[in-house]
């Protein structure tokens, strides 16, 4: 029997011609080809398909004949496919660290001049060995001599990228870096109208002195710049973060008669619609991403962001998925 091009591994091949030669053995037994499906453990439909090939050509036309075709890829062009893979997606103009289908895809086009398929692609992966898998993080200061025989835990969500099986891939990311971004965010709703994100993001300069997060001034900004857009009354949940609880903030409030705050009970994250635009940030654009400057990190942040405000059925997704629902007064 002959399978097609990236069909089978060539392990596989021979574990399915010994499966063949059982069956012709009991075909000529007269079993029926229901039981034998059982206990070969394949389809009754396969089973069909090999007694009638085994009618008309005997036990010989059940044995493999090699591939139906050639591959189009040679494995001397596949093993210089693994050399572009080996040097990363940001060589080939990709910001972050993982290999996709689509990508690969399109570096076997620009280096080889061939059209693959998706589904294509995938089967010249998995027949050579690769597959989909989630990589580790290491900060690129790490001294791998020194951390030796230490267990190295996992943090972070992470996105899947394609490696050669048995080969975790490691992400690179800078270990040592002070400066951080913070963002502060307020997801809207009112029924009958489009649900909005308004968010302000702020860079840590890098300074031992400075603040490192938003001030209560900061929050006080990000409120009046909402009213202004909302042109409304605004009725505000929020959790228990020590600024958010501040004498000023809350003074502010109650000199404002279209600000009403009420808090969320302590520690339950999973009713804050916020805490959904930071997962699909984590999970999305900022997943397996070794950021090589704070440029760079801001960009991605700014450019996820606007993403969702456009997006009104991702901010809608976060307050679904906490339970709550939104009723006029």
């Amino acid at each position: 029997m002959r399978y097609p091009q990236g069909g089978l591994t060539a392990e596989r091949q021979q574990f399915r011609e010994e499966l063949r030669i059982k069956a012709a053995e009991r075909f000529a037994l007269g079993e029926g080809s229901t039981a034998i499906a059982g206990d070969l453990r394949v389809s009754v439909r396969s089973v069909r398909r090999w007694r009638h090939a085994w009618a008309e050509g005997g036990a010989r036309s059940l044995r493999s004949q090699g591939p139906a075709s050639l591959p189009r890829l040679s494995e001397k062009q596949f093993t210089q496919l693994e050399a572009e893979l080996a040097r990363g997606p940001a060589a080939h103009g990709w910001e972050d660290q993982r290999w996709t289908l689509a990508r690969v895809k399109t570096v076997i086009g620009r280096r080889f001049h061939l059209t693959y398929t998706i589904q294509g692609v995938r089967k010249l992966l998995v027949r050579n060995g690769w597959s989909c898998q989630v990589p580790a993080r290491r900060a690129m200061e790490r001294d791998d001599d020194a951390v030796a025989g230490w267990v190295k835990a996992r943090c972070g969500p992470h996105a899947k990228t394609w490696s050669p099986r048995g080969r975790t891939p490691v992400v690179r990311v800078r270990g040592r870096s002070r400066r951080r971004l913070s963002i502060a965010a307020l997801t809207c709703y009112k029924p009958g109208h489009r649900s909005r994100l308004i968010c302000r993001p702020r860079r840590d300069d890098g300074n031992r002195d400075g603040r490192k997060s938003f001030s209560l001034r900061d929050y006080r900004d990000l409120l009046i710049a909402a009213h202004q857009q909302l042109d409304g009354p605004i009725v505000l949940i929020r959790d228990n973060l020590n600024v958010h609880k501040a004498a000023g903030l809350r003074e502010f409030a109650e000199s404002r008669d279209w600000l009403t705050i009420y808090y969320l009970p302590p520690y339950a994250p999973d009713l804050n619609p916020v805490e959904g635009i930071w997962s699909l940030l984590r999970r999305g654009w900022l997943s397996n991403v070794a950021f090589s400057t704070p440029e760079h990190l801001v960009q991605t942040v700014r450019r996820g962001l606007r993403h969702i405000q456009y997006r009104s059925h991702l901010i809608d997704g976060c307050l679904t998925e906490t339970g709550l629902t939104i009723r006029p007064a």
